[in-house]
């Protein structure tokens, strides 16, 4: 992974697109179909390894039925949410 990646929002964007993918219940190989994009990619997506582009963005929320906007507001509440937990967490020594 390269290190000018946000690996906090790449975190939210994979839970973001495995949590409405289960939610449609539907596989890996059936949202890939949908989105025009590979299985091996959608994979990598979905365990923060790579980072999609502003196309395979619009694609992915349209395979997920959504509206680029409506993703993209949820990946950054999921991404605040993690932000404020980590920062509430103890830390350990």
């Amino acid at each position: 992974m390269r290190t000018d990646q946000n690996t906090p929002l790449l975190k939210a964007l994979a839970a973001e697109v495995k949590a409405r993918r289960g939610a449609l219940q539907i596989s890996q190989d059936e949202l890939a179909y949908r989105c025009g994009l590979s299985r091996t990619f959608l994979g990598k997506i979905e365990i923060a390894q790579s980072q999609p582009s502003l196309t395979a963005l619009f694609k992915l929320a349209d395979g997920l039925e959504v509206g680029p906007d409506e993703l993209l507001r949820a990946v950054k509440i999921r991404l605040r949410k993690e932000e404020r937990a980590a920062t509430r967490a103890p830390r350990r020594a």
